[in-house]
């Protein structure tokens, strides 16, 4: 397997992180996804800008080069959406990391993965969520131990999400 790294993301990466994202919406709308990220032309340059200057957004490397992206978070109740949770409910209350907005450019097999296993090393409490058309992110979770914990709901569209959690038992 490639070897990858993980580093935070700086204002020089941001036409590259942008790029990444494009890329990203044309392969979900290929692969029967079209609504997550499409219609919005999401995410946002304003929101890529706000991430990396809270030092919330991310970059994976493979060989020098920025071919994956994502934002994390640590922390008590950190997601607002993440407070109204239906059709179930979180497993765990402690304080917990948060992954949103995870892409590659396709270049390299396993970045998803690697971007998931290492905020998860972070913190032992990882949650996510994803559209119910995403099913190449909904098996890439489940098969990385996440458990389905019910439907939230986003401001930027009307979609539910659907919600994952993993973490350590002490």
């Amino acid at each position: 397997m490639a070897v990858l790294e993980i580093r935070k993301a700086s204002e020089s990466d941001f036409c590259r992180i942008m790029e990444i994202y494009a890329y990203a919406r044309h392969f979900m709308a290929e692969h029967g996804n079209p609504n997550q990220w499409g219609p919005t032309v999401w995410p946002p340059e304003s929101l890529i800008h706000l991430d990396i200057a809270k030092g919330n957004s991310y970059v994976c490397l493979h060989e020098g080069k920025v071919i994956g992206t994502f934002f994390f978070t640590y922390g008590a109740d950190i997601e607002p959406t993440y407070r109204n949770i239906t059709d179930g409910q979180w497993r765990c209350s402690s304080p917990y990391g948060v992954v949103h907005r995870l892409a590659s450019d396709g270049s390299v097999k396993g970045v998803g993965a690697f971007c998931l296993d290492w905020a998860y090393q972070q913190c032992r409490h990882l949650r996510i969520d994803t559209h119910g058309d995403n099913i190449i992110m909904q098996r890439l979770i489940s098969k990385m131990g996440f458990l389905h914990c019910g439907t939230i709901h986003v401001e930027e569209d009307d979609y539910p999400r659907l919600a994952y959690e993993k973490y350590q038992d002490s």
